[in-house]
């Protein structure tokens, strides 16, 4: 049992190199069999060794987040390890808790019909569960894969479902070809899925599901490089934004100009005169900026981590300059635990730097808002780690909006994977909505993302730096984006009960 928890330990963490930087998108389709192999040879031992391998897989492909436990909150290496491996091993229980019902409850024959819906539903409750954490979603490494057509149709966590029907189908191809004599079914089996969605996912690919209308729109992104350290320091306040007005200086004929996550470094009511001359000198310009900034309403103790839009916005039918509360903005809904909001905040806060850290009590904006109006154009905005939310995004869309906008400050995680996996996530809402994605940052990864989740320009990062590019904008609707999340878990529920049917079949 050691040995095969220690063995599936490494594979688990193998697994990292799947998802951006190192983008190995065939990794699973090795790893995952052999997971699932494993699993299938032992009943007693399901949980702790799906656990071993799920422990190591979240150890390894968010150890990113260790290096702003680490630098920014004041905390000792072991402690911040500690952390690492408590978010890790809570993490790990999704997982291990899907393995375990399909093998208590479930004869391995029919795995390839149960697991997957089982997979999903612990996946939606890692995804929801106090806030949720949908992180590393093993889809995401699918977006350069053959199978990535399939994302318009059944979006990230459908394609996460298709990839363990595959794998597990393979696992117990090899498992059933040691244990018995029906092995050679099964392996036609195996193959004939591999086969069924790979080669669907060729021709999926000449589908076109969003058209170009023609037009295009000339878009400027600043990215500051402001370092962490130095980005609440009242003394930086005005350094940093005149930096990012330097760095605009040029770039005042494009359409929109996009600031980062809170790029302006004072709240809202304070910084009410700068974003006046922002305001005054993109409306002179005919162009539009939004830039993203923090906002408290000293009545209701209110804290908002803001995106404004500025300047020409083409829509409004008596357009009036910027004034303090302008509707023309949103604000953040899906908060990150922690570095914006801290739960049993009354008892963790006395206990170490990283629980009281700057802007760490904002309040949440409504779960549907207004598209941000931008130069005639909507923008669906996501802050950070809104993203990673589908049914959000979604949820935020209508029939005229132009792109999806995601700001953020990815400083936090230094030169690590993080912000190369946070890139990964936008392609997938690019490619699962078909809309175009702009993506602002700090520090990097700032990028331009067509509507078929390709990067189509990117900047440099940690570097002080400005990027534009016209982008394409088109009409059309992915059968994602219409119908959501419900026909896959129709599909799979049915799946589930089949193999129910033929479990009780094969019991009796």
């Amino acid at each position: 049992m050691w040995r095969s928890c220690i063995l599936l330990f490494v594979l688990g963490a193998s697994v990292t190199f799947a998802f951006a930087p190192f983008n190995a998108w065939w990794l699973p389709f090795v790893v995952f069999p052999i997971w699932f192999y494993i699993q299938a040879g032992t009943r007693e031992h399901s949980f702790k060794l799906a656990w071993c391998f799920s422990f190591a897989y979240f150890a390894a492909g968010i150890s990113w987040i260790h290096v702003s436990i680490a630098e920014h909150g004041g905390l000792p290496l072991i402690v911040s390890i500690a952390m690492m491996a408590v978010l890790s091993a809570y993490l790990a229980l999704f997982p291990a808790i899907s393995m375990y019902l399909c093998n208590r409850f479930s004869n391995k024959r029919v795995w390839p019909l149960t697991l997957p819906f089982i997979w999903l539903i612990l996946e939606w409750l890692r995804a929801n569960f106090m806030t949720g954490f949908p992180w590393l979603s093993v889809a995401y490494s699918q977006i350069d894969g053959p199978l990535s057509a399939w994302i318009p149709l059944v979006g990230e966590i459908g394609l996460s479902a298709i990839l363990i029907m595959i794998t597990v189908n393979l696992g117990l191809n090899l498992r059933l070809k040691r244990d018995d004599n029906t092995w050679h079914l099964h392996g036609i089996q195996s193959v004939f899925v591999a086969l069924v969605f790979s080669i669907s996912g060729y021709v999926l690919n000449d589908i076109n599901w969003s058209q170009p209308t023609g037009e295009t729109k000339k878009v400027t992104i600043v990215q500051g490089n402001i370092e962490q350290t130095v980005r609440w320091v009242p003394e930086q306040d005005r350094p940093t934004m005149q930096k990012y007005w330097n760095l605009t200086e040029p770039h005042w004929n494009s359409d929109l100009i996009v600031w980062p996550e809170a790029a302006i470094p004072k709240l809202e009511i304070a910084a009410t005169s700068f974003l006046e001359l922002l305001d005054e000198k993109a409306t002179e310009t005919n162009t539009a900026l939004i830039t993203g900034i923090v906002d408290v309403n000293y009545e209701t103790k209110m804290i908002y981590n803001n995106l404004l839009s500025l300047g020409n916005d083409e829509l409004a039918l008596n357009a009036i300059p910027y004034q303090y509360g302008h509707e023309n903005r949103f604000s953040k809904h899906h908060l990150l635990p922690i570095g914006e909001f801290v739960p049993f905040e009354s008892v963790l806060r006395t206990l170490a730097p990283i629980f009281d850290l700057p802007m760490s009590s904002f309040s949440r904006g409504d779960y549907v808002q207004p598209n941000l109006k931008a130069n005639g154009m909507l923008l669906a905005p996501a802050i950070c780690f809104e993203i990673a939310f589908p049914n959000q995004i979604r949820a935020n869309l209508n029939q005229d909006t132009d792109a999806i906008i995601t700001v953020s400050n990815d400083a936090w995680f230094g030169d690590s994977h993080g912000p190369h996996q946070h890139l990964e996530i936008a392609q997938m809402r690019a490619k699962e909505f078909g809309l175009p994605v702009i993506r602002s940052t700090n520090t990097g990864i700032t990028a331009f993302i067509d509507h078929t989740g390709k990067i189509v320009s990117i900047a440099s990062q940690f570097e002080d730096t400005t990027l534009t590019q016209d982008i394409q904008l088109v009409k059309g609707d992915t059968p994602y984006r219409i119908f959501g999340n419900s026909p896959t878990y129709l599909f799979f529920f049915a799946l589930f009960i089949v193999g129910f049917f033929i479990h009780r079949k094969i019991r009796t």
